[in-house]
Formats: structure tokens, sequence, C-alpha cells
């Protein structure tokens, strides 16, 4: 038998671990997008408070699902990422790398929490709305392929394209859907800046796995890039969001959407900071949580104008 002092360190590790796969800032950029979309709901309809509930736990069980099957895939390159070059917000979850879980363990959680998600979708589907069905499973694809086998997105400079089709029209359409039965080009439109602003969160990310990036063979749109180029690109990433958000109204969307445009203030820091220094910027800058605040600005603004 173990000794007590082992067993209750390793019940630590476990719940260590498993936090770190689970905690509850991972949920943002999905929160985000059902957020703005059942603002959408509210604006145009009756919000069913049950049926969000469920949307948000499913989502939440595939997050928990991704990172910890991702964790697994990504070992060799979160390995290789350098302490210096560790964040808060990149690097991965790495609870392989601090030795927190067994690699059994992990994947435990992965096919648990894969299973529940896909048990709340079938629940969706079958009680609530068929249509969703085709939403599901594009987003349980997209959710395992950004690191997953065959697809790995992320290694071959699909990630970027990944997140925004995820965390914006993705996301948003389907709590619009399972809650007023329909699909509508708005709801699509006032998700794409979102989604761009979400993936711009993960290009700044990929900023500190640089080096390691490289020596994975991770291939994503910075290691391609180049820092430098990189950076150049992000302002532009960031004001095509802005631009679109500027010409919503003329899709018949109201003119109040235009409070998420306040999320210019951290984008335009960021990118500043970005700019001046694309090889050590995150070492002196907040730039991830920068990045992550202007999602959420995006979010809530866009959303209290569609209620106003």
């Amino acid at each position: 038998m173990k000794p007590q002092s082992q067993e209750l360190t390793a019940n630590r590790d476990l719940w260590a671990g498993f936090w770190r796969l689970a905690d509850p800032k991972i949920t943002l950029a999905s929160m985000s997008s059902i957020l703005l979309g059942g603002c959408m709901v509210a604006a145009d309809g009756d919000l069913d408070v049950l049926w969000l509930i469920v949307t948000i736990f499913a989502y939440f069980a595939i997050e928990v699902a991704k990172n910890a099957s991702g964790d697994i895939y990504d070992y060799e390159t979160d390995m290789a990422v350098a302490i210096d070059d560790r964040t808060d917000f990149s690097g991965g979850k790495r609870v392989l790398v601090d030795g927190l879980l067994s690699r059994s363990q992990t994947w435990g959680i992965a096919l648990t929490f894969y299973a529940i998600g896909i048990s709340c979708g079938a629940v969706i589907v079958f009680i609530r709305e068929p249509q969703a069905i085709w939403i599901g499973v594009l987003g349980l694809i997209l959710a395992w392929s950004y690191n997953g086998p065959p697809g790995r997105f992320a290694y071959r400079g699909l990630g970027e394209l990944d997140v925004a089709i995820c965390y914006g029209p993705l996301i948003c359409l389907s709590t619009y859907l399972i809650q007023l039965g329909e699909l509508t080009s708005q709801t699509i439109l006032i998700s794409l800046p979102l989604g761009i602003l979400i993936a711009a969160f993960l290009w700044v990310n990929e900023f500190p796995d640089y080096k390691a990036d490289i020596k994975a063979g991770k291939r994503n749109m910075v290691v391609r890039l180049g820092r430098l180029r990189a950076s150049r690109m992000l302002p532009l990433l960031q004001a095509s969001a802005f631009l679109i958000l500027a010409l919503l109204p003329l899709a018949g969307l109201p003119t109040g959407v235009w409070l998420g445009g306040i999320a210019i203030i951290p984008s335009a820091l960021l990118s500043y900071r970005v700019w001046q220094d694309p090889e050590q910027c995150y070492r002196h800058y907040p730039i991830s949580p920068l990045a992550l605040i202007a999602f959420l600005l995006m979010s809530l603004g866009s959303g209290l104008g569609l209620l106003i």
C-alpha cells in the first residue's frame, strides 16, 4: 500500500491537473460567443435559460476535453518551451510536462469530457433542435482536429482559421439555433468580428512559443511568417474585425453594435507593443491579457448594443 502522504500528494496533483484543464478562464472565448448569441436571441425573441445552461455546459465539457487531448498531442512542443518563454496563456496546460497527470489520466479526462459534451449535444438534438446536429458534428471535428490527427490544423497553419470559425460563427450561431430554431445571416455577421479577435488572441499567444514550435514542426502562422512579419500582420487582422463591425448596420443590425468598438483600445495598445518588440514583447508587457480583454469587450459591447 502507498503511504498516506504519497496518496495525498497524488490526489493533490490529480486535482491540480484537472483544474488546469478545467480552469473557468479557458472558457472565456466560448462564453463570449455564447453571450453574443444569447443577446441576439434576446433581441429577436425569448431566451430559454434552461437550454442556455445546457449549451454552456456542453461547450465547457468540450473545452476541457480539447485541452486534455491537446496537452497529449502537444507534449513534445510544450517540453521545448523555455522557462523564460512560458506565460499563463501559452505553452499549453503543461499537466504532463509538470508531472501533475499521467498520460492515462489525461486521456481519461479527455474521453470523459468528450463523452459529456457529446451527450449534452445529443440531448439538444433529440429534445430541442434536430438541426443542431450539423453544427455539433462540425464543432466536434474542429475541436479535435486543432491538435489531433489526422487534421492537426495547428501544425499546418490552419489553427487560426479553425479558432476564428469555432469561436465566432459556429458557437454564436448554435446558441441562436438552439434557442429560436432558425439560422440567420445576421447572427453569422455579428459573430465575425468576435471570431477574428479571438483568433488574434491565439496569434499573440504563439509569439512566446515561437522557438519551441519551430523545433516541433508546428507550422502555425507566426512560425510561417516569422515574429517580425507576424507583428506587422497583427494590426491588419484586428483592423479587419473593426471594419466588419463598422459595416454591420448595412446588413440591418442596429448601430448599437458599434459599442463593441470599445475593444479598439486594448487592441491598439496590443498591436503597438507587439510591433515595437516582436521578439520579447511578451516578457515585458501583458500582451495576452490585452488580447483577451479586447475580445471580451467586443462581445460585451456588441451584445449590449443589440439589447439597447
